[in-house]
């Protein structure tokens, strides 16, 4: 159904591109001999190239971002009318949008009250680290200003967020960075950081209380986890994990930042990835999913106790929150997701992710019987990732340059997946899926029949 413009149309814009775009995430040496691939139509779960080439996108968007899928017309419409009615105010005022936006995030966040709005996760991640630090200012005498982070996760982009970031590729060649980001460890049982282990959520738990009682509890005053690991794996929290790191927080009066960037809104068959295990956050930050891609938006969502904490002194000039995020004040993404989350809940899409995902996460256990070379299979709704190995016994992580043309194999099939890559030297062999929540039992077997048909060509045997 492709309909976008013809190939004489588009010359001039690869040309443009190579020229003057400069990519994220990629080498350009590639773009003085070959042509840079251009996205021009999406619809649904597929979308064309300028060379009319179709192709399943199971990673929606790249990276995980269009939940509701391509060419939703009422988005589009929401946003447009949205525009001409008020465009943008700067986040000290409020907007219609924004305000009922809010009302509606929060019916689904129980336990948790307010909204700051900004326009990436990166930029969400911030706000929080913000918070906790004039949180250890005004509450702690500046004390309680270290901030915990997990080896293997990943909050953003930014210098402080590329401090908090366990993937030591990401921060290669950016430092120095900032002080007071403490790092603990994983919790992914297959690579057992202290081998066999009962209970090995709770010992993972227990590791990061360790790190705490080394610093001083009395100088931790938070600690971000993804409630599910992306980049750095798929890696889902073992049995007992979030429970014990629940208490530990409580125990020693440090927030918990949970950064839902990838999770939140609908990606694990929850409107939120901690709502799997039962906890009570201080700190949900969110974005790629909010509105699906439709506009910029992210949040940094809060109990009121954190609120409360920059009001508590309306004499003090420096006694509020100090920030402002320019775009965070831009209608388009409250509006947008409004929509986004409209359509979720019409079309029982939460319900349709954990459906797909327990059949996506089928079919690739049953690839795991075939090849050799999957060594894990892990995942929670429609967010899976199948880590490749040269030696199930060993566990010996595949080179990245197979892995790599794997993902290439699958692409030539007509699906795009992804993997973990330039995140943790010698372990970037995790192939990565994340197809929209409207995904199709047709289209969950397609992504896996093309997988196979890769593993069969790369990995034979």
């Amino acid at each position: 159904m492709y309909d976008g413009m013809r190939a004489n149309d588009i010359s001039d814009v690869v040309a443009a591109d190579r020229v003057h775009v400069w990519h994220h995430l990629t080498q350009h040496k590639a773009f003085e001999t070959t042509d840079p691939r251009i996205i021009v139509q999406g619809k649904g779960m597929r979308i064309w190239d300028a060379s009319g080439r179709e192709t399943l996108d199971a990673v929606s968007g790249g990276v995980w971002t269009v939940n509701v899928g391509y060419g939703r017309v009422s988005i589009a419409d929401a946003v447009r009318d949205q525009l001409l009615r008020m465009n943008y105010f700067a986040g000290s005022a409020g907007s219609v949008p924004a305000a009922q936006f809010a009302a509606r995030l929060i019916e689904k966040m129980p336990g948790m009250s307010r909204v700051y709005y900004s326009n990436s996760g990166s930029e969400a991640n911030e706000k929080a680290y913000k918070m906790v630090r004039q949180i250890a200012h005004r509450r702690h005498g500046g004390r309680k200003w270290k901030i915990l982070f997990r080896e293997r996760d990943y909050h953003g982009t930014t210098i402080a967020c590329l401090a908090s970031g366990g993937q030591p590729e990401r921060a290669a060649q950016y430092g120095p960075f900032p002080a007071g980001f403490v790092q603990v460890p994983h919790c992914l049982e297959y690579r057992s950081q202290w081998g066999a282990t009962a209970n090995y959520g709770e010992r993972a738990a227990e590791a990061i209380e360790e790190v705490i009682l080394r610093e001083g509890p009395d100088t931790v005053g938070a600690i971000v986890l993804e409630p599910v690991t992306a980049g750095g794996g798929v890696i889902t929290p073992p049995e007992g994990y979030w429970e014990r790191v629940q208490e530990i927080c409580r125990r020693h009066d440090i927030l918990l930042i949970l950064d839902e960037v990838v999770c939140g809104v609908g990606r694990t068959g929850e409107w939120f990835g901690y709502q799997h295990y039962g906890i009570q956050p201080n700190i949900v930050t969110m974005a790629k999913g909010v509105a699906s891609g439709y506009a910029a938006i992210s949040c940094t969502v809060t109990t009121e106790a954190v609120f409360e904490a920059f009001k508590d002194d309306a004499a003090d000039p420096l006694g509020y929150f100090r920030d402002i995020s320019t775009f965070g004040g831009c209608t388009a993404g409250p509006a947008a997701a409004l929509e986004n989350m409209r359509i979720i809940e019409d079309e029982d899409l939460l319900a349709n992710t954990r459906a797909m995902g327990e059949r996506l996460m089928g079919n690739l256990r049953a690839l795991q019987e075939r090849h050799p070379v999957i060594g894990d299979v892990r995942g929670k709704g429609l967010f899976c990732g199948a880590e490749l190995v040269s030696d199930r016994d060993t566990k010996e992580p595949l080179p990245e340059r197979q892995v790599a043309a794997i993902v290439a194999a699958t692409l030539a099939r007509g699906v795009q997946i992804g993997m973990t890559n330039r995140s943790l030297p010698g372990l970037n062999n995790t192939l990565c899926l994340s197809p929209a929540l409207i995904a199709t039992p047709d289209d969950i077997d397609r992504i896996s029949d093309a997988i196979d048909g890769a593993l069969g060509e790369i990995c034979p045997g």
